[in-house]
């Protein structure tokens, strides 16, 4: 081989097929791509992940804001229902001899009872009144104690020891009741 020949570069071997799709992408860029859209996807899972959590944050956040503006008293409530109780047995209370004599306390408790009533009702709390009679509803009525009452049917309210109350479509305490445990006749 000549001086001249050993210079001139080996042009043939550096030629690419132009003819030959392989052969114009060079074998990294493939797997370069590959992995890129792999990252992608991966990286559009976690942000659809992501948004669909912060949905779902929304979503709870705003369920239990509403729960609290509803059911945010109960507590307060079912605090000042003994003191509803209390006064309603102290009118019960007074003899009926002495009612004439008591006449101005008892318009007083009576008026401070509706009022108090009415407090409830402006904030969702309705009373739930058994009468004597009414049949037994274990979803709104506590069962004091069972007595066997000639006259009734078993599962009928013979006496009504305390109202209950409810908090907008929850019992905030149910209704305490004695029931008939027979048939009488």
């Amino acid at each position: 081989m000549s001086d001249a020949e050993a210079k001139k570069p080996a042009v043939e071997e550096e030629l690419i097929d132009i003819t030959d799709p392989d052969s114009l992408e060079e074998p990294e860029t493939d797997e370069l791509i590959l992995s890129l859209q792999t990252e992608r996807d991966e990286f559009k899972d976690k942000f659809m992940r992501a948004l669909a959590d912060a949905e779902n944050s929304r979503k709870r956040s705003e369920r239990d804001r509403r729960e609290a503006e509803q059911y945010g008293g109960s507590k307060l409530a079912r605090d000042l229902l003994p003191v509803f109780d209390n006064m309603k047995r102290a009118v019960q209370a007074v003899p009926e001899e002495a009612r004439e004599s008591s006449k101005a306390m008892i318009e007083g408790v009576g008026l401070t009872m509706r009022e108090l009533i009415s407090v409830f009702k402006k904030h969702g709390i309705e009373p739930i009144s058994p009468e004597v009679g009414d049949k037994f509803d274990p979803q709104l009525h506590e069962a004091m104690f069972e007595a066997p009452v000639p006259g009734t049917k078993a599962g009928d309210i013979i006496q009504v020891e305390a109202d209950g109350f409810m908090l907008h479509d929850r019992l905030l305490r149910p209704a305490r009741v004695g029931v008939s445990s027979m048939v009488g006749s």
